[in-house]
This record gives structure tokens, C-alpha cells and sequence, in this order.
């Protein structure tokens, strides 16, 4: 039986919203606020899938080689010495070249307790080479989140703690 050692949470409204009016640009508290009512919490689509899905938070149409980033409004809280790894959802990749601008997201699990609420971003690009534009409905699963366990060194004496998202750890 696998381990249970995360669960997904949705970030404060005035978060999503902050992240969204950086992300997105402007729109109304009404519009936002429905948008993030409707969030959806990662969901495997089978019994059998390694993945959890990230949905869309709103429709997203990139052309090709536009680029897109996308606040979940999602945080995951995880068990010490797990990680999130996060990558474009199969299908999108394959049919459209659908690609995570860091190849891989990492959400550490002290990422949680961080300034931002741990709240989670993506950054997509369309990097189709047969001209095609993608299209992903609001609601749909764009990305797809594995937790994997790791080990480190046995001289390993770390003691920093994290309070920011990206580059954070190395300043």
C-alpha cells in the first residue's frame, strides 16, 4: 500500500489573489473570487496513476511559443524528506509539445511554510513545432504532480530555513 503523506490545500484568497493579479493582470474581486471558488484540489485520475492533476484555474489558449503562468491557487503540505515533482500532463506534451519552462517543478516540503503560503505556480510554454495553439479549458488538468521520497549525504549538516519560492535557497 503506497504512503500517505501529503495533502493538497487551497492558498488564502488575498494569496491566489495576489499571485493572480501578478500572473494574470487585472480583474475584478468578483472575478477572481469566482475563480477561486471554483479551484479544484489535485485528484489522480485513476486508482493506479502515479500523478495528481493540476486544473486549470481559468481557460488558457497559447499560440506557438507563447508562454504562460499560471498561480493553482494550490499548496501542498508533505512529510520531511518528500518532494512534489510537477510536469506537463502527458497528452498536452505529446500532442502540442506543451512544456514546463523548468523542465521539472520541485516544491520542497518546507515550501509549505513559506511567505507566498507555499502557493504553487506553473509556467507553460507552447513549444509546438507544427504550428498548433493550445487550448485548456478552466478546470482541466494541465499538469500532473508525483511525490517522491529522497535521502541525503550521511555529512549532510543543513540548518537554513526556507521563507521564499524561487531562488530562495541559494542567497
Amino acid at each position: 500500500m503506497a504512503k500517505r503523506i501529503a495533502k493538497f490545500e487551497k492558498v488564502s484568497f488575498e494569496q491566489f489573489k495576489e499571485g493572480y493579479l501578478d500572473a494574470i493582470g487585472q480583474d475584478s474581486d468578483e472575478v477572481i473570487r469566482s475563480i477561486y471558488d471554483a479551484l479544484k484540489l489535485p485528484k489522480r485520475a485513476t486508482k493506479g496513476s502515479a500523478g495528481y492533476d493540476f486544473y486549470a484555474p481559468r481557460a488558457i489558449t497559447l499560440k506557438p511559443g507563447e508562454t504562460a503562468k499560471i498561480p493553482t491557487g494550490i499548496r501542498a503540505k508533505m512529510e520531511e524528506n518528500w518532494v512534489l515533482q510537477c510536469y506537463p500532463r502527458s497528452g498536452l506534451g505529446f500532442k502540442f509539445r506543451l512544456q514546463l519552462n523548468n523542465t521539472v517543478g520541485i516544491i520542497d516540503s518546507d515550501y509549505y511554510n513559506s511567505d507566498n503560503e507555499g502557493h504553487i505556480f506553473a509556467k507553460i510554454t507552447n513549444d509546438t513545432k507544427e504550428g498548433k495553439t493550445v487550448e485548456i479549458p478552466a478546470g482541466t488538468g494541465f499538469m500532473q504532480g508525483i511525490f517522491m521520497e529522497y535521502g541525503i549525504t550521511v555529512d549532510d549538516d543543513v540548518e537554513e530555513v526556507r521563507n521564499g519560492g524561487f531562488g530562495s535557497t541559494t542567497k
